[in-house]
């Protein structure tokens, strides 16, 4: 044990401690959330104007084959995370990546930007997931809330820079191939930051795991079954943050998928659709500068509760509205309450988990939590067609409600008295 120790001598957690690696991991995850913001505000309008594609259900077959390819990503990468390496699961995902913007541009039919969204799925949920896991490493039990604020920030003020980046470009030159000449430099610069600068934060966890190990409820003896059962229904906490993940990205999926239609069919034009994609990720991004950092002071479940209900309150001032304003407000009530409890479910998680087995706890957290792009855009897009766009809006709202109430009755404070300062 000793000699462990002596081997880890030079690690040290914290966020001040490790600022330069820190900022790094920021700066690739930025490019990463980027890669999703290439196709936000004008894939399903691409999908409509130049392959024919009338049934919303089919539209918004792109959402379901990234949210179920991504959900796969996560649950593997954080397996391979504790197997392997952070750092190879992070290139792995850039690579993966490399592809999705040239196919975009060419596509001659649906099915390949089926295949590129399956790429995109499969690279978002290794590169995301590997530089949560190595933020989390080294940041420390103190400030995970406030890692995961800077980390999710990072990752949505890019979706919605790239959604309104495209939407400008798109208006001005045409749907393709332009908007996504970004991308082609987003996986340039991603992947050379990540094979080249970035360094791996194994040795960051297993010194946490000594020297923290008293102050974790969780036995460090804990199998991938058991971490799975866990997460998924058997402890309270852990599966009540998986469910309010997997609707927060339920509702993404939606918003994704239906916003833009629902947009336009309101008489907005490419630009305006562009300003209100962009709106919601861009104050969902900004806001977990502030609220990861607010969760490690007030605690995980009332920032949980409040913003699922907040998330559910911005769907039904949107689906109220008939206008650009209205439009906005709603954007900005969703952005703000997805801002409230995306780094807070993140740090949850990390709250329960033992180091050992926290990367495979947090990929099955987020395999739940992005399967909800998959199940959000089935269930919007088979009631737009059944009944009528505003309709989805409504049972999307209503199930964030539910969710809210659960976390609400059956998950206790995760974040512990000795973490508070």
């Amino acid at each position: 044990m000793s000699s462990v120790k002596n081997s880890l001598s030079h690690i040290q957690l914290g966020l001040k401690e490790n600022w330069a690696q820190f900022l790094l991991l920021v700066i690739i995850n930025a490019f990463v959330g980027a890669m999703v913001g290439l196709e936000r505000s004008i894939l399903p309008e691409m999908g409509e104007e130049e392959f024919g594609i009338a049934a919303r259900t089919a539209i918004l077959s792109f959402i379901v084959v990234f949210g179920l390819t991504k959900a796969a990503a996560n649950y593997f990468a954080g397996r391979l995370s504790d197997r392997w390496t952070r750092k190879s699961v992070l290139v792995a995902g850039w690579l993966v990546a490399i592809p999705v913007p040239f196919l975009l541009m060419w596509a001659p039919g649906w099915g390949w930007v089926l295949f590129a969204n399956v790429l995109l799925g499969a690279s978002q949920g290794l590169s995301w997931s590997a530089a949560v896991i190595m933020k989390i490493d080294l940041a420390g039990p103190r400030q995970r809330g406030l890692a995961m604020g800077f980390n999710e920030a990072a990752g949505y003020f890019a979706v919605g820079g790239a959604a309104l980046a495209t939407g400008w470009i798109a208006a001005n030159y045409g749907l393709r191939p332009e908007p996504f000449y970004l991308g082609v430099a987003f996986v340039v610069i991603g992947l050379f930051l990540s094979v080249f600068i970035a360094r791996d934060t194994s040795d960051h966890a297993r010194l946490e795991s000594q020297e923290h190990s008293e102050q974790i409820e969780q036995s460090e003896d804990v199998g991938q079954k058991e971490v799975f059962a866990m997460s998924t229904w058997r402890h309270a906490d852990l599966s009540s943050v998986s469910q309010a993940g997997l609707v927060t990205n339920l509702k993404d999926g939606m918003a994704w998928g239906l916003f833009p239609l629902f947009y336009a069919a309101a008489g907005m034009d490419l630009a305006q659709i562009g300003i209100l994609t962009a709106i919601y990720p861009a104050l969902w991004g900004i806001g977990q500068l502030f609220t990861g950092g607010l969760s490690d002071r007030v605690g995980r479940k009332i920032m949980i509760v409040v913003g699922m209900w907040m998330q559910a309150a911005g769907i039904v001032v949107t689906v109220l509205s008939g206008e650009f304003v209205g439009f906005a407000v709603g954007a900005v009530l969703l952005g703000v309450g997805t801002a409230l409890v995306y780094p807070t479910l993140l740090a949850a998680v990390s709250d329960v988990a033992h180091p050992s087995w926290r990367a495979s706890a947090v990929g099955i957290y987020r395999l739940w939590r992005d399967s909800g792009y998959a199940v959000g855009a089935i269930v919007a897009g088979v009631i737009a067609d059944a009944l009528d766009m505003d309709w989805a809006l409504w049972v999307i709202a209503a199930i964030a409600v539910v969710s809210g109430l659960i976390v609400a009755v059956r998950m206790k404070e995760t974040l512990r008295p000795s973490r508070e300062s």
